[in-house]
């Protein structure tokens, strides 16, 4: 089911508040959105925010925080994968991959999205590069292998980098001020030829046509 725009804002307002205001389990540096919240559309079919963190090297925490979380939560790695003083202050969004171990792109997903109905069309990419970066990369692996569903949408807007929130990018968004090509030649000004960038574009749409509900996907580049 479509969102309405106003809501989708306020999902992002609240993500941004959150990142500023509390503790996350692994350090977040850039807050972006792309695709149809950024294009200005209304209502939005699915809002997609992507998240550039730190991974967690190390130790973080005291020494019996993952035996002591093993054995209340049955999650594994909390103070080497999510940080324990996090955890702590946040049980209830821990989370763990099929592995057993705390996922951080879950966490954080739990943390962020809390309010967020379960069914809501909305999505949180989380990885380690930026955005530009993961853009760049992905598209580079997806023309190799033809793996267009891989692609992540280029038409993005930075929001929070490092502390400091954009409230000019916010603003534009509200105000559906910002312009942007269509998949296809944002595609081509990549570096796909045209009729590939056709293609990869109604792969994606595909794809997401297919998505329901809320959904997150970690990615290490």
């Amino acid at each position: 089911m479509p969102m309405d725009r106003t809501d989708a804002l306020d999902v992002i307002a609240g993500v941004l508040d959150r990142v500023e205001d509390e503790r996350m389990p692994v350090p977040v540096r850039e807050v972006w959105v792309y695709g149809d919240v950024a294009l200005g559309l209304d209502p939005i079919e699915r809002l997609d925010v992507y998240l550039t963190k730190d991974i967690l090297l190390g130790d973080d925490g005291d020494d019996d925080a993952a035996e002591r979380f093993e054995r209340t939560h049955g999650v594994k790695g909390v103070g080497k994968s999510v940080s324990a003083d996090w955890a702590d202050a946040f049980p209830e969004y821990l989370r763990a991959n099929d592995a057993g171990y705390a996922a951080p792109e879950r966490c954080l997903a739990a943390h962020l999205l809390d309010g967020v109905a379960d069914d809501a069309p909305v999505h949180l990419e989380v990885c380690n590069a930026s955005f530009d970066d993961n853009v760049t990369q992905r598209l580079k692996g997806a023309m190799a292998r033809e793996a267009y569903d891989q692609i992540l949408d280029p038409r993005g807007v930075c929001l929070w980098v490092e502390g400091t929130r954009s409230e000019e990018a916010m603003g534009k968004l509200r105000g559906g001020e910002l312009v942007f090509p269509t998949l296809p030649e944002a595609l081509a000004m990549l570096g796909m030829d045209d009729d590939e960038a056709d293609t990869a574009a109604d792969r994606l749409r595909a794809v997401r046509d297919q998505q329901d509900g809320t959904s997150v996907r970690g990615d290490v580049v």
